[in-house]
């Protein structure tokens, strides 16, 4: 299938690594221009390196935190313009509610909240003006089924979905063929995962390996996601063919979700 967008600008944050490089590449492939951002410049180097040698769209690489004003400020004056806005950032760290303060609550609802915020303000005007934008949000299927340890995402997360349910529904947005949409990873193999599962292990006094295989049975596809395969359907969410499809929970998570709705 072609996309459509061959040719447009996107901002896709937190690429270096994980679910974010994979948007990036899924997009680069389809001829999209890239500005990629995140905090660790020797890995966004490398990173962009790979991308450019998809022989795609083009790939800028701007180091900065996407949390701050001034991140923020360096990724958008990259880019011409922003036709699609792929909006990641870290999650917070695991934990119990009970050890968490409040710098703990306002850096999660900071980067996993008000930050997508930002970047949308600074740039949804400007797609409804062209008649085309592609927000996507990076959240997480803890949304849906939020887990108990990971309190200061679901907090965070589940701030930023209920704010995007109103915004994409404006008119002046949607019927300009401007999408914001959120895509939920399930458990997919990434850093961040193993990170998470690690605490697990140390906490339970299990073996990292067993922690994984214990997680991997409660999927029913039986294994883990591809960074891969999460930027394909982040791509398509991105495409021309897309335009009817605003403000939407796009759930992929192997099948693990046990609801029908």
């Amino acid at each position: 299938m072609i996309l459509g967008i061959e040719g447009k600008w996107a901002l896709v944050c937190a690429a270096s690594k994980g679910l974010g490089k994979g948007c990036a590449q899924a997009l680069v492939a389809e001829g999209v221009n890239v500005v990629i951002t995140a905090r660790g410049a020797d890995a966004l180097e490398a990173t962009a390196a790979e991308l450019r040698a998809l022989n795609g769209g083009r790939v800028v690489a701007v180091a900065g935190d996407i949390t701050t004003p001034e991140g923020r400020t360096a990724a958008l004056a990259a880019c011409p313009q922003v036709d699609i806005l792929v909006n990641n950032a870290g999650g917070p760290p695991p934990g119990d509610f009970r050890d968490w303060e409040r710098d703990a609550w306002i850096k999660a609802i900071d980067a996993n909240m008000l930050t997508p915020i930002e970047l949308i303000k600074a740039t949804v005007d400007g797609m409804a003006a062209r008649g085309f934008g592609r927000v996507v949000n990076i959240t997480s299927g803890a949304v849906k089924a939020p887990i108990d340890m990971l309190g200061l995402s679901n907090g965070a997360r589940s701030g930023l979905t209920g704010f995007v349910a109103g915004l994409a529904r404006q008119g002046r947005l949607a019927s300009a063929n401007v999408t914001i949409n959120n895509l939920l990873p399930g458990v997919f193999d990434t850093d961040r995962l193993r990170t998470t599962m690690q605490g697990v292990a140390s906490k339970s006094g299990q073996s990292l390996d067993a922690v994984l295989d214990k997680r991997r049975a409660t999927v029913p596809a039986a294994r883990f996601g591809t960074a891969a395969e999460f930027g394909a359907v982040c791509a398509f969410m991105c495409s021309a063919h897309a335009g009817y499809l605003t403000g939407q929970n796009i759930l992929l998570d192997g099948g693990a979700f046990p609801g029908a709705f």
